[in-house]
């Protein structure tokens, strides 16, 4: 029998169940698909139960035949939250991450809150809290929910989710000014650093799905958070680029950085601090120029070794979060050459160097400077690109481990036992 740690990623989408070894290879996976939120008045939610059955299914398909289960860890979209009895009973619908909050709930939470807080912002977990407070015993996130199912507790998260319900990771407490906005210190979660073991699993739960008795539940952490520890980067100064629809950096720091003006903050893992910012360039500047079969073939004959002198900076339509923030930023994409390869090459150039510019406001706030970079995204396999972007950043690449947000939550799940690999 193979000793294994689950990882468990509740998407947007789906839910995805990753079986992991001692040594960090994938031993089983399953997914099943979760329905899109209820969207309308205004609001974005979601009934929970959705959310347990889909984790159920994955559960039920995972091949587990030679494998045991050590440990479980969960993590869950950042800012999704939901109000429970003490018993873990959903009393209303789940509020989900892009949920718009209430103009006087965000108007308390300002007032109160410290100005470095990820709790502030129109989607803030903390004011979309004060509402389902007034009928709820406790306020937890999602991937705490879920983590209850197994443990049967229904009272603890981690640093990663609770960060942008107001949890002050420095500090490593709820602040005084929370209790300001209205809501009541109980009704929210105890907080634990992420990869903690908080539980054994239930009896009942051990026998729905064939687990061993002792089976360790795990503190989880956030969607993105997990998708970062996947990837293997460790050490201060790694850095983890999504090349997606945008441009997303993550880079691992001694030091933790707060920039709400930029909209960054950190994430406590471990004794490190995961700093990152997202800018409106990326992959939908270059699929509104190119067809996506027309960016692999003519990336096949782009020579990385000769720029093209042209100082781009890709964006659709005016705005910058990061690592400019400015609404009225304005995009740089002339002159346009005839040659179809050296507008993309310029393109590619262009989102290579706000990159660059990325990792270097970082360091400029305080954060570790980067030594190395992963890639992940469905830029991550395009050669040109790649050269391109190190010779921009002047760093080694280094091979991510995996993509999978869950292999992320099952590193976490053998940390929670006393395993690091």
């Amino acid at each position: 029998m193979t000793d294994v740690a689950l990882g468990i990623d509740i998407g947007t989408s789906g839910v995805r169940i990753v079986a992991v070894n001692s040594s960090g290879k994938i031993e089983a996976m399953s997914a099943k698909p979760i329905i899109a939120p209820l969207q309308g008045f205004g609001r974005i939610l979601q009934d929970p139960a959705i959310w347990w059955d889909a984790t159920s299914e994955a559960l039920r398909a995972l091949d587990l035949k030679g494998l045991t289960v050590r440990a479980i860890a969960v993590d869950g979209t950042s800012g999704t939250i939901l109000p429970v009895a003490e018993n873990g009973t959903p009393l209303g619908l789940a509020s989900m991450y892009n949920d718009v909050a209430e103009p006087s709930d965000l108007a308390k939470v300002k007032a109160a809150a410290s100005p470095d807080t990820a709790a502030l912002g129109s989607t803030s977990p903390l004011a979309r809290a004060l509402p389902m407070a007034a009928n709820a015993e406790r306020i937890l996130h999602q991937a705490d929910w879920i983590a209850g199912q197994f443990s049967g507790r229904f009272d603890s998260s981690d640093e990663n989710n609770a960060l942008k319900t107001g949890y002050d990771p420095v500090a490593r407490r709820w602040p005084e000014w929370v209790e300001k906005t209205g809501i009541e210190p109980a009704k929210l979660p105890n907080v634990v650093p992420a990869g903690t073991k908080i539980g054994t699993i239930m009896p009942e739960a051990a026998k729905a799905f064939g687990l061993p008795s002792d089976t360790a539940i795990v503190a989880g952490t956030t969607d993105g958070c997990a998708a970062f520890l996947a990837s293997g980067a460790s050490e201060a100064g790694d850095g983890v680029t999504s090349l997606g629809t945008t441009l997303t950096i993550k880079l691992l720091s001694a030091t933790p950085v707060f920039a709400p003006a930029f909209g960054i903050y950190s994430h406590r893992i471990g004794d490190r601090w995961l700093a990152g910012g997202a800018s409106n360039t990326g992959g939908a500047v270059l699929v509104k120029h190119f067809r996506k079969v027309e960016i692999v073939e003519l990336s096949k004959s782009i020579d990385p070794s000769k720029p093209t002198g042209f100082d781009y900076y890709p964006l659709n339509e005016p705005g910058e979060r990061f690592p400019v923030n400015d609404p009225g930023f304005a995009p740089r994409l002339t002159p346009v050459p005839e040659d179809r390869k050296l507008f993309l090459q310029a393109i590619l150039e262009g989102i290579a160097a706000v990159e660059s510019l990325g990792y270097a406001k970082l360091a400029e706030l305080g954060a570790s400077p980067l030594v190395s970079i992963r890639t992940v995204g469905g830029g991550a396999g395009n050669e040109a690109w790649t050269k391109l972007r190190l010779a921009a950043l002047k760093v080694p690449a280094k091979q991510a481990d995996n993509d999978q947000a869950a292999a992320g939550a099952a590193r976490l799940a053998w940390r929670g036992i006393g395993h690091a690999y």
